[in-house]
This record gives structure tokens, C-alpha cells and sequence, in this order.
């Protein structure tokens, strides 16, 4: 069951407005998921993949939709957090590009890289596929409400052939201002056959901004495509981050993501994986920190449906005070998905008496000739490790937040870009080190 909506009039006031630059056929599409979040409503408790997700507070608030002028000079602080991946580096803030505060990067043959907003009124016909899908295809209404309010994000598509070198970043960051606003951005990565390309996402924001970040990433791979992809989720405690990524493989494919959540009172990262011609390959990692007042989810869906595919998920947690977190993983192995190989794997470290984790890994199998194990373990720091390492006159905090780095180091260590990794890894360390100096930290055996 799902929690109802009375009327399109009631999400009548997000639409964006009518006189957009864009075209004619996106305002039927638009209105069409709007009518499905209103006959569907949203989830509630009672729906299984939302169960532990505490969602009452959002759909309570009075959000208003976000406009492209609603934004200051105070963006300039997050985004000074921001590492410096030297291409090209798209900033949208409230969902909306601001080109004052990108750089586009070199242009290439075969390489396009800007926001969905000049490419709609571009008149660029390869959105129109990705934008104009089915009903059915919303598994909730949070991914109808994002198409039906997105009116810009990042644009990126690889001809035939074509490699870039340089990861492309692209920065989102809410600002509320006075009221709480739900921020749409869309982002579409398209990689023709024998394509690569490495995109960041990184979702900053503003003190105190309230509201929702309601952000939709897809992801085509034809024959033979590599796309790497990173994200960084580091918003205030005061801002809910729902996020969706969706990835559809061809062919002798490899799609890599590697995500961290740091932020947001309410993180759901949602990631949805179709395998859908034969020896495509997807490797997932998560690690996901939630402090006190925060809820951390993670709902993974991987559907193997050719033979010959392999994916591989390891995701980790660090709870600490009352902190609550999510693995839902789903690996579903169709009936002509013989020779899949697939593993599924959550670890979870608690500390504090307080903190809370849920995982529910799963596989559901129709094939003959597979190979797939999934797994999930969630516990305390190793009391012996942590003798140990006293034993050699290494203080109790130090100890302890030695072993804590070394648990979430394993994610770390996977982000191939090197400005990325030290960004993230001093992210992690004082999230998980706090109270502890730093040279101190350093101390070793």
C-alpha cells in the first residue's frame, strides 16, 4: 500500500513552468507522471523495499519547488569543498546549471558533455528516448515526480568509439533560502558501442538548507561500453537525499560504481542494474556512515537476464550514536541467465549501544549453471584486534579509530581518482575519527 495522493492539484504547485525552453512533446510526459504519483501515492511502511524508511516527516513538509534564482553567494563554501578532478566540472545548483561556476572542459570529437536544459532546447532527439518511458517503468513515486519536475542536470554522450580520459564532475548543491524546496536534477550518460568515460557525482549543500534532493542518474551502455562512476553525498542533517540510479548493460559491457554517504538527516541511494545482453559486467560499492539523527538506506536491485553475466557488490556500514542503517540487495538471475556468476556481499560495524542496522540480502534464481553467493554480517569492534594494538602502547581512541579506518578503507581504496580518494578518505577519517588528533592517527605499530 502506498500512501495517497488526493489530486494532481496537490503537486500542481511543483510543476515547472509552461513557458520553458523546452519541447513540445516533454509537456505530456511531464503531466503523465504527475497523474501516476496521483493515482499510485507514495510509499509507506507497508511496502516491503520501504519498510525501515522513515519517510512521514518529508511528505509532511511544505516544500515548494526550486527555482534557477533562488541561490547566493553562499554556494561558494561547499563548493570550495570540492576536490578538483582537472576536466570538465558541470555545477547545478538546485538542480539548475550554473554555468558562472562550471568549466566545461576540452571539446572532443565524438564527446558531448553539458546540461539536459540547452540540449532539450537544442532540439538534441537522443533525450527523447531516455526521457519518454513507459508508465510502468517508475517503480515509485519518487521516480515519476522526477521526471515530471526535472528541468536540467548533466548531459553526457560518447559516439562509437570515442574515450575520455579526464573523469567529468558534476556538482549539485542545495541552497534552500527561506523555505524548504525539492530539488529535481536529472542526469542521462549514454556510451555507444566501445565508449569510456569516468563521471563523479558529488551532492553538496548550503548550512542549514532545508527540503529534499530528488535526484534521478541513468545510465545506457552499448556494446562493449566502460563507464565508471563515483558518488560523494555529503549534505546537511537538515536536507532528506533520494537518489536513484538506474543502468541498462549491452554487450561485453563493464559499468563500475562506487558511492560514499556521509550526509542527510534521511539517505535513500537507490541503484538498479540490468544486465540485458551476454558477459556484462557491473561491480557495486557502498560505504555508508550515519551519525546520530540519520538514516542511511541502500535498496540494490541487479537483474542478470542474458547469459554469461557477472556482478559483484560489497557494501559496508559504520553506525555510530542512534544512527540507523539499510542494505536491501536483490540479485535476480532470469531464466536464460545460465553461466551468471554473482556475489552479494554487507558488512556492518556498530558503535554505539544505540545504533541500528537492517540488511536483507537475496537472490532469486531461474537458472541452471550459476555460481552465486550473497552474504551479511553486522557487529562490534574486534576486542582482540583492539588488545592487541594496546599492547603495543597505542592509546584506546587511536586503536579504535585505526581499526574503523581500516574497515571503511576497503571502499576507499576502490575510487581510482587520485584527488577523489584523498578528498574522501579525509572525509571518512574525520567523520570516523573525531576527537582523535591527527598526528596521533597516524601512529602505527
Amino acid at each position: 500500500m502506498s500512501t495517497a495522493v488526493s489530486s494532481v492539484r496537490s503537486l500542481a504547485h511543483l510543476e515547472p513552468p509552461s513557458d520553458g525552453p523546452h519541447p513540445d512533446w516533454l509537456a505530456p510526459v511531464r503531466r503523465e507522471a504527475l497523474e501516476w504519483v496521483a493515482q499510485h501515492g507514495f510509499p509507506a511502511a507497508k511496502d516491503e523495499d520501504w519498510r525501515y524508511t522513515p519517510l512521514r516527516v518529508l511528505l509532511e513538509a511544505p516544500l515548494e519547488a526550486a527555482r534557477p534564482d533562488t541561490s547566493g553567494g553562499s554556494v561558494l563554501a561547499p563548493l570550495a569543498r570540492v576536490a578538483d578532478l582537472g576536466g570538465a566540472q558541470l555545477v547545478f545548483v538546485n538542480g539548475f546549471y550554473a554555468p558562472f561556476l562550471s568549466r566545461p572542459g576540452r571539446r572532443s570529437e565524438g564527446i558531448a558533455v553539458t546540461n539536459m536544459a540547452a540540449a532539450l532546447a537544442a532540439g538534441d532527439g537522443r533525450l527523447r528516448a531516455a526521457l519518454e518511458r513507459p508508465l510502468p517503468a517508475y517503480r515509485h513515486a519518487f521516480h515519476a515526480l522526477n521526471t515530471a519536475l526535472a528541468t536540467d542536470g548533466a548531459f553526457i554522450h560518447l559516439a562509437p568509439g570515442a574515450v575520455l580520459d579526464e573523469p567529468v564532475h558534476l556538482v549539485f548543491i542545495s541552497e534552500s533560502g527561506d523555505a524548504p524546496v525539492l530539488v529535481s536534477p536529472r542526469s542521462i550518460v549514454i556510451g555507444e558501442a566501445g565508449s569510456q568515460v569516468t563521471v563523479v557525482e558529488t551532492y553538496l549543500g548550503t548550512p542549514g538548507s532545508t527540503g529534499c534532493t530528488n535526484a534521478r542518474t541513468d545510465v545506457e551502455l552499448q556494446v562493449g561500453a566502460r563507464v565508471e562512476h563515483y558518488k560523494v553525498q555529503d549534505e546537511p542533517v537538515s536536507v532528506t537525499h533520494l537518489a536513484s540510479l538506474g543502468v541498462r548493460q549491452g554487450a561485453d559491457s563493464s559499468f563500475r560504481s562506487h558511492s560514499v554517504t556521509l550526509g542527510a538527516g534521511l539517505a535513500r541511494d537507490e541503484v538498479s542494474v540490468r544486465l540485458e545482453a551476454e558477459r556484462a559486467q557491473v561491480d557495486l560499492g557502498g560505504l555508508y556512515l550515519p551519525g546520530d539523527g540519520q538514516c542511511h538506506d541502500n535498496p540494490v536491485l541487479i537483474e542478470h537476464v542474458a547469459p554469461g553475466g557477472t556482478s559483484r557488490q560489497l557494501f559496508k556500514g559504520v553506525v555510530d550514536g542512534d544512527g540507523h542503517g539499510i542494505f536491501n540487495g536483490h540479485i535476480i538471475v532470469g531464466s536464460g541467465a545460465f553461466r551468471t556468476d554473482a556475489s552479494q556481499t554487507n558488512r556492518n560495524l556498530l558503535l554505539s549501544d544505540r545504533a541500528e542496522v537492517d540488511t536483507r540480502p537475496r537472490l532469486e534464481i531461474f537458472a541452471d549453471d550459476v555460481q552465486c553467493a550473497h552474504g551479511a554480517t553486522v557487529g562490534q569492534l574486534d576486542e582482540d584486534a583492539l588488545f592487541y594494538l594496546r599492547s603495543r602502547g597505542i592509546p584506546r581512541p587511536v586503536a579504535r579509530a585505526l581499526l574503523i579506518e581500516a574497515f571503511a578503507g576497503e571502499i576507499v581504496s576502490r575510487i581510482v581518482p587520485a584527488q577523489l580518494a584523498a578528498l574522501v578518505q579525509r572525509l571518512v577519517a574525520d567523520r570516523l575519527c573525531a576527537g582523535v588528533p591527527e598526528r596521533s592517527r597516524e601512529r602505527t605499530p
